[in-house]
């Protein structure tokens, strides 16, 4: 038992180990992570922030967190993306022949992906400071508490991804199967601005939206301007996020490694 857990640890770390090196080959990709975080900042926090206010606070102090959650939501794109191209090249068909554990293909790639979307987190937070002037307000605890929420949600997100990658057979096909119906979710929250000022009809969606709870959970942490809801999700939010989560990965964890091994087959 002991020797089958170390060498599956072992092999996710050389699966992670793949993922990373293909940076090399690809810089563009490192420059998106450090840019993107500008260009979102930019746009949403001086663009829309100038026609946007906040009774009660700063509009930037509040849209920061839901740029955030934002970036970690999107690594279900990138992961299923990354998927997808393994798919049309065939990768996934060398690794089967490869005597390594069959879990540590998507546990590894898993890790990887969560560890470059965290440095283009970094990068937003940076930016925001810089850039937006925005601050956390809250104790270190709970500053940690925050992130710790955002790279749960990221985690959770991936598998989302990597299901979704494994059932097409290229990268464009898993970048139209996830970002078409994700990046609007993304907006049906309250990323952006308030949901007590949506349609009665559309209130509903964005206030059970997990995303909402996310945003909810990070903003109250980071001791930011924040919208206390009339719903259990907004009442809760940390709970919520973390339940979210949690239900996430339950669910995609097994069906994505369920239908690695029928692709496998």
């Amino acid at each position: 038992m002991y020797e089958t857990l170390r060498w599956t640890v072992l092999d996710s770390l050389t699966i992670a180990g793949r993922t990373y090196s293909r940076l090399k080959a690809q810089p563009a990709e490192i420059a998106a992570f450090l840019v993107f975080p500008v260009i979102m900042t930019v746009l949403f926090g001086y663009v829309f922030g100038s026609a946007i206010t906040l009774p009660g606070g700063d509009y930037r102090d509040f849209l920061m967190p839901g740029i955030f959650m934002q970036v970690m939501a999107l690594t279900a794109t990138a992961a299923a993306t990354a998927v997808g191209e393994d798919m049309e090249r065939g990768i996934i068909d060398r690794f089967r022949a490869q005597p390594i554990a069959r879990s540590a293909v998507l546990v590894g790639r898993s890790v990887a992906d969560l560890s470059m979307h965290l440095l283009s987190l970094a990068g937003m937070v940076t930016a925001g400071v810089l850039l937006a002037g925005w601050r956390a307000h809250g104790s270190v605890a709970e500053t940690v508490a925050a992130f710790a929420l955002l790279a749960l949600f990221g985690f959770a997100m991936i598998w989302v991804g990597t299901y979704i990658g494994l059932f097409v057979k290229s990268g464009a096909q898993a970048d139209a199967a996830t970002f078409g119906w994700l990046f609007p979710m993304t907006f049906l929250a309250n990323t952006f601005v308030p949901t007590r000022g949506l349609p009665a009809w559309l209130k509903p969606v964005a206030d059970w939206n997990p995303m909402s709870a996310v945003v909810a959970a990070v903003r109250a942490l980071f001791g930011n301007p924040t919208e206390r809801g009339d719903v259990w999700p907004l009442r809760h939010p940390v709970a919520a996020s973390v339940i979210w989560s949690v239900a996430l990965l339950v669910v995609f964890v097994p069906l994505a490694t369920r239908r690695y091994r029928d692709t496998s087959r």
